[in-house]
């Protein structure tokens, strides 16, 4: 069903691939990231169970009878369907029956319990994570460098037009939302603060009706945001709260709603990373905290641009957080991954790139073009230990994202500067 105003999507190609590998897909992520609008650009028919004509009827029938909803012209969309978990595996069922591919687009916001559902869909039902948009997406950067380009060494300096630092903290308090495209910024980031109320005030509790204690939901929030861009530990988020707000919450607590707010993909944290695939790094680390979208983080902390402008530290953080929701987008586009580095003698990297082919690329992140030479002389010295290590798989590419910088070049130590303004996948 083409709409006329559709804005393309990076995953637009991966649907379309696992549309003719699978009988069916499953598009989850963060509700409002345009999962819905996306999945319909790929189908012919639909069916939406959440809809509230007829007294939500729709609901009623998938409920009675699952099987009844799926007749339709394929690909079929099934919108929100972990509202009734049962439709899973009527879906199965079905591709098992028909034997023909691309047969259904299930999108959803939430994990459903596994109570109702008795097969994983393994082999019929392949899993599609969709994300708010990136810069890239939502064409505020120009996409004049490439990041597959980058990591096979490919760069071409050029100039890439001047970058405004109160446009970054739009682009960071807007977020990637696809209703904020061309919305004034007064209006867009009023989007983020409205998604954390809905979040609290009804999913929290809604998502496997259990009722929790809003008050430490919030706070817990809170904590996130204040720590965003860190690997805080459960325990670190614990004394942050006590230290921040003079409350006191348990680590289980944080546990148990950690686990929930991952259900309503409201996190999309970045798991470690070492050269040496066997290394016990990857597990031993902390994944680095991030909401699914820096938006969400500014509207937790009140921030507005002014506030950000007298606090370059926290503005570094957010920022940081834009480039990798904005990496991960075009890593994955690619079929790579992202993590972050840190080793025993606590030497980080901000953001790695790892491509199918296991190579890598190391990549900081910095604001200010002021901070070029101190990001580029980390990247060298880290990978001069990795060089010495028998065992070690150094980086492909050396690269700064940076947010204040007019030109995408390779400096003369052979480390690769690219505005994030000009980045695409």
């Amino acid at each position: 069903m083409p709409e006329k105003n559709y804005l393309p999507r990076l995953i637009d190609s991966k649907i379309s691939q696992h549309l003719l590998a699978f009988g069916s897909i499953s598009v989850e992520g963060p509700k409002w990231c345009g999962k819905t609008m996306t999945s319909l650009h790929h189908c012919t028919s639909s069916f939406y169970v959440g809809a509230p004509a007829g007294n939500f009827s729709n609901r009623k029938l998938a409920m009675m009878d699952p099987s009844l909803i799926l007749d339709g012209d394929t690909p079929r969309l099934i919108d929100e369907w972990q509202e009734v978990p049962a439709i899973w595996d009527a879906v199965r069922y079905a591709v098992d029956q028909r034997g023909k591919k691309g047969q259904f687009v299930l999108t959803g916001s939430s994990t459903p319990n596994r109570k109702g559902i008795s097969h994983s869909g393994a082999g019929r039902i392949a899993k599609l994570r969709m994300r708010t948009m990136s810069l890239y997406e939502a064409g505020a950067s120009s996409g004049l460098v490439s990041l597959k380009d980058l990591c096979n060494g490919i760069i071409k300096s050029r100039l890439t037009g001047e970058v405004n630092l109160h446009t970054l903290i739009e682009h960071i308090m807007c977020g990637g939302w696809p209703e904020n495209v061309g919305i004034d910024f007064k209006f867009a980031r009023l989007l983020p603060k409205q998604y954390i109320d809905a979040v609290v005030t009804d999913d929290i509790n809604r998502v496997d009706d259990t009722s929790r204690d809003l008050h430490k939901v919030r706070l817990l929030l809170r904590s996130l945001a204040r720590n965003e861009s860190t690997s805080a530990s459960n325990k670190t988020l614990k004394n942050d709260i006590k230290e921040q707000d003079d409350e006191d919450i348990n680590v289980e607590t944080i546990a148990e709603y950690l686990g929930v707010f991952e259900r309503l993909f409201l996190l999309d944290n970045q798991k470690p990373f070492h050269p040496n695939i066997r290394s016990s790094v990857r597990i031993k680390q902390l994944e680095k905290r991030h909401f699914c979208d820096p938006s969400l983080a500014c509207a937790l902390l009140g921030a507005t641009e002014k506030s950000l402008l007298a606090d370059l530290e926290t503005l570094g953080f957010l920022f940081e957080a834009l480039c990798e929701r904005d990496l991960r987008i075009y890593a994955e586009s690619n079929d790579a991954k992202l993590y972050h580095y840190q080793d025993y003698n606590d030497n980080e990297i901000d953001a790695v790139v790892e491509m199918p082919d296991g190579s890598w690329g190391a990549f900081e992140i910095k604001l200010g073009a002021n901070q070029l030479d101190g990001a580029a002389e980390k990247l060298l010295k880290i990978k001069s230990g990795i060089d010495k290590d028998p065992k070690g798989k150094p980086p492909k590419i050396l690269c700064i994202v940076c947010g204040l910088s007019n030109a995408a070049y390779v400096r003369p130590d052979g480390v690769i500067v690219v505005p994030i303004t000009a980045l695409k996948d």
